[in-house]
C-alpha cells in the first residue's frame, strides 16, 4: 500500500485545518491507521489512530481538539484539526499497519503561527 498525505499548510492559531492521507494499492487486511508529527528538533510523536471498526484513540495532547475519520469509499483516512496551537506545528505523516508490517507516506508541514 502506498500512503500521500496532503492538506498542510500556514494557519493561524485557533484556526482549523484538515489533513487527508490518501491509500492506493492494496488495502485489504490494514488493521488500524495513524497520524504521526514530528516537530522540528524533536522526536515523531504519535498523535491519533482509527481501528478497522472504527474505534479511535487519541494523544493526550491533541484530545478534543482533533479528529480522525476515514472514508472507505475514497480510501482516505482524515485529520480535523481544530483551535490549533503554535506546539501543534510540524510534519504530519500517516501510517497503515497490516499485520507486523507498517507503511509510511511522506508527511506534510503544518505551520501554526500569527
Amino acid at each position: 500500500v502506498q500512503l500521500q498525505a496532503y492538506g498542510g499548510g500556514l494557519v493561524q492559531p485557533g484556526h482549523s485545518l484538515r489533513l487527508s492521507c490518501a491509500l492506493s494499492g492494496s488495502v485489504r487486511g490494514i488493521k488500524y491507521m495513524s497520524w504521526y508529527r514530528q516537530a522540528p528538533g524533536k522526536e515523531r510523536e504519535w498523535v491519533a489512530r482509527i481501528y478497522g471498526g472504527g474505534t479511535t484513540d487519541y494523544a493526550e495532547s491533541v484530545k478534543g481538539r482533533f479528529t480522525i475519520s476515514r472514508d472507505n469509499a475514497k480510501n482516505t483516512v482524515y485529520l480535523q484539526m481544530n483551535s490549533l496551537k503554535p506546539e501543534d506545528t510540524a510534519v504530519y505523516s500517516c501510517s497503515a499497519a497490516r499485520g507486523s508490517i507498517v507503511s509510511w507516506g511522506q508527511g506534510t508541514l503544518v505551520t501554526v503561527s500569527s
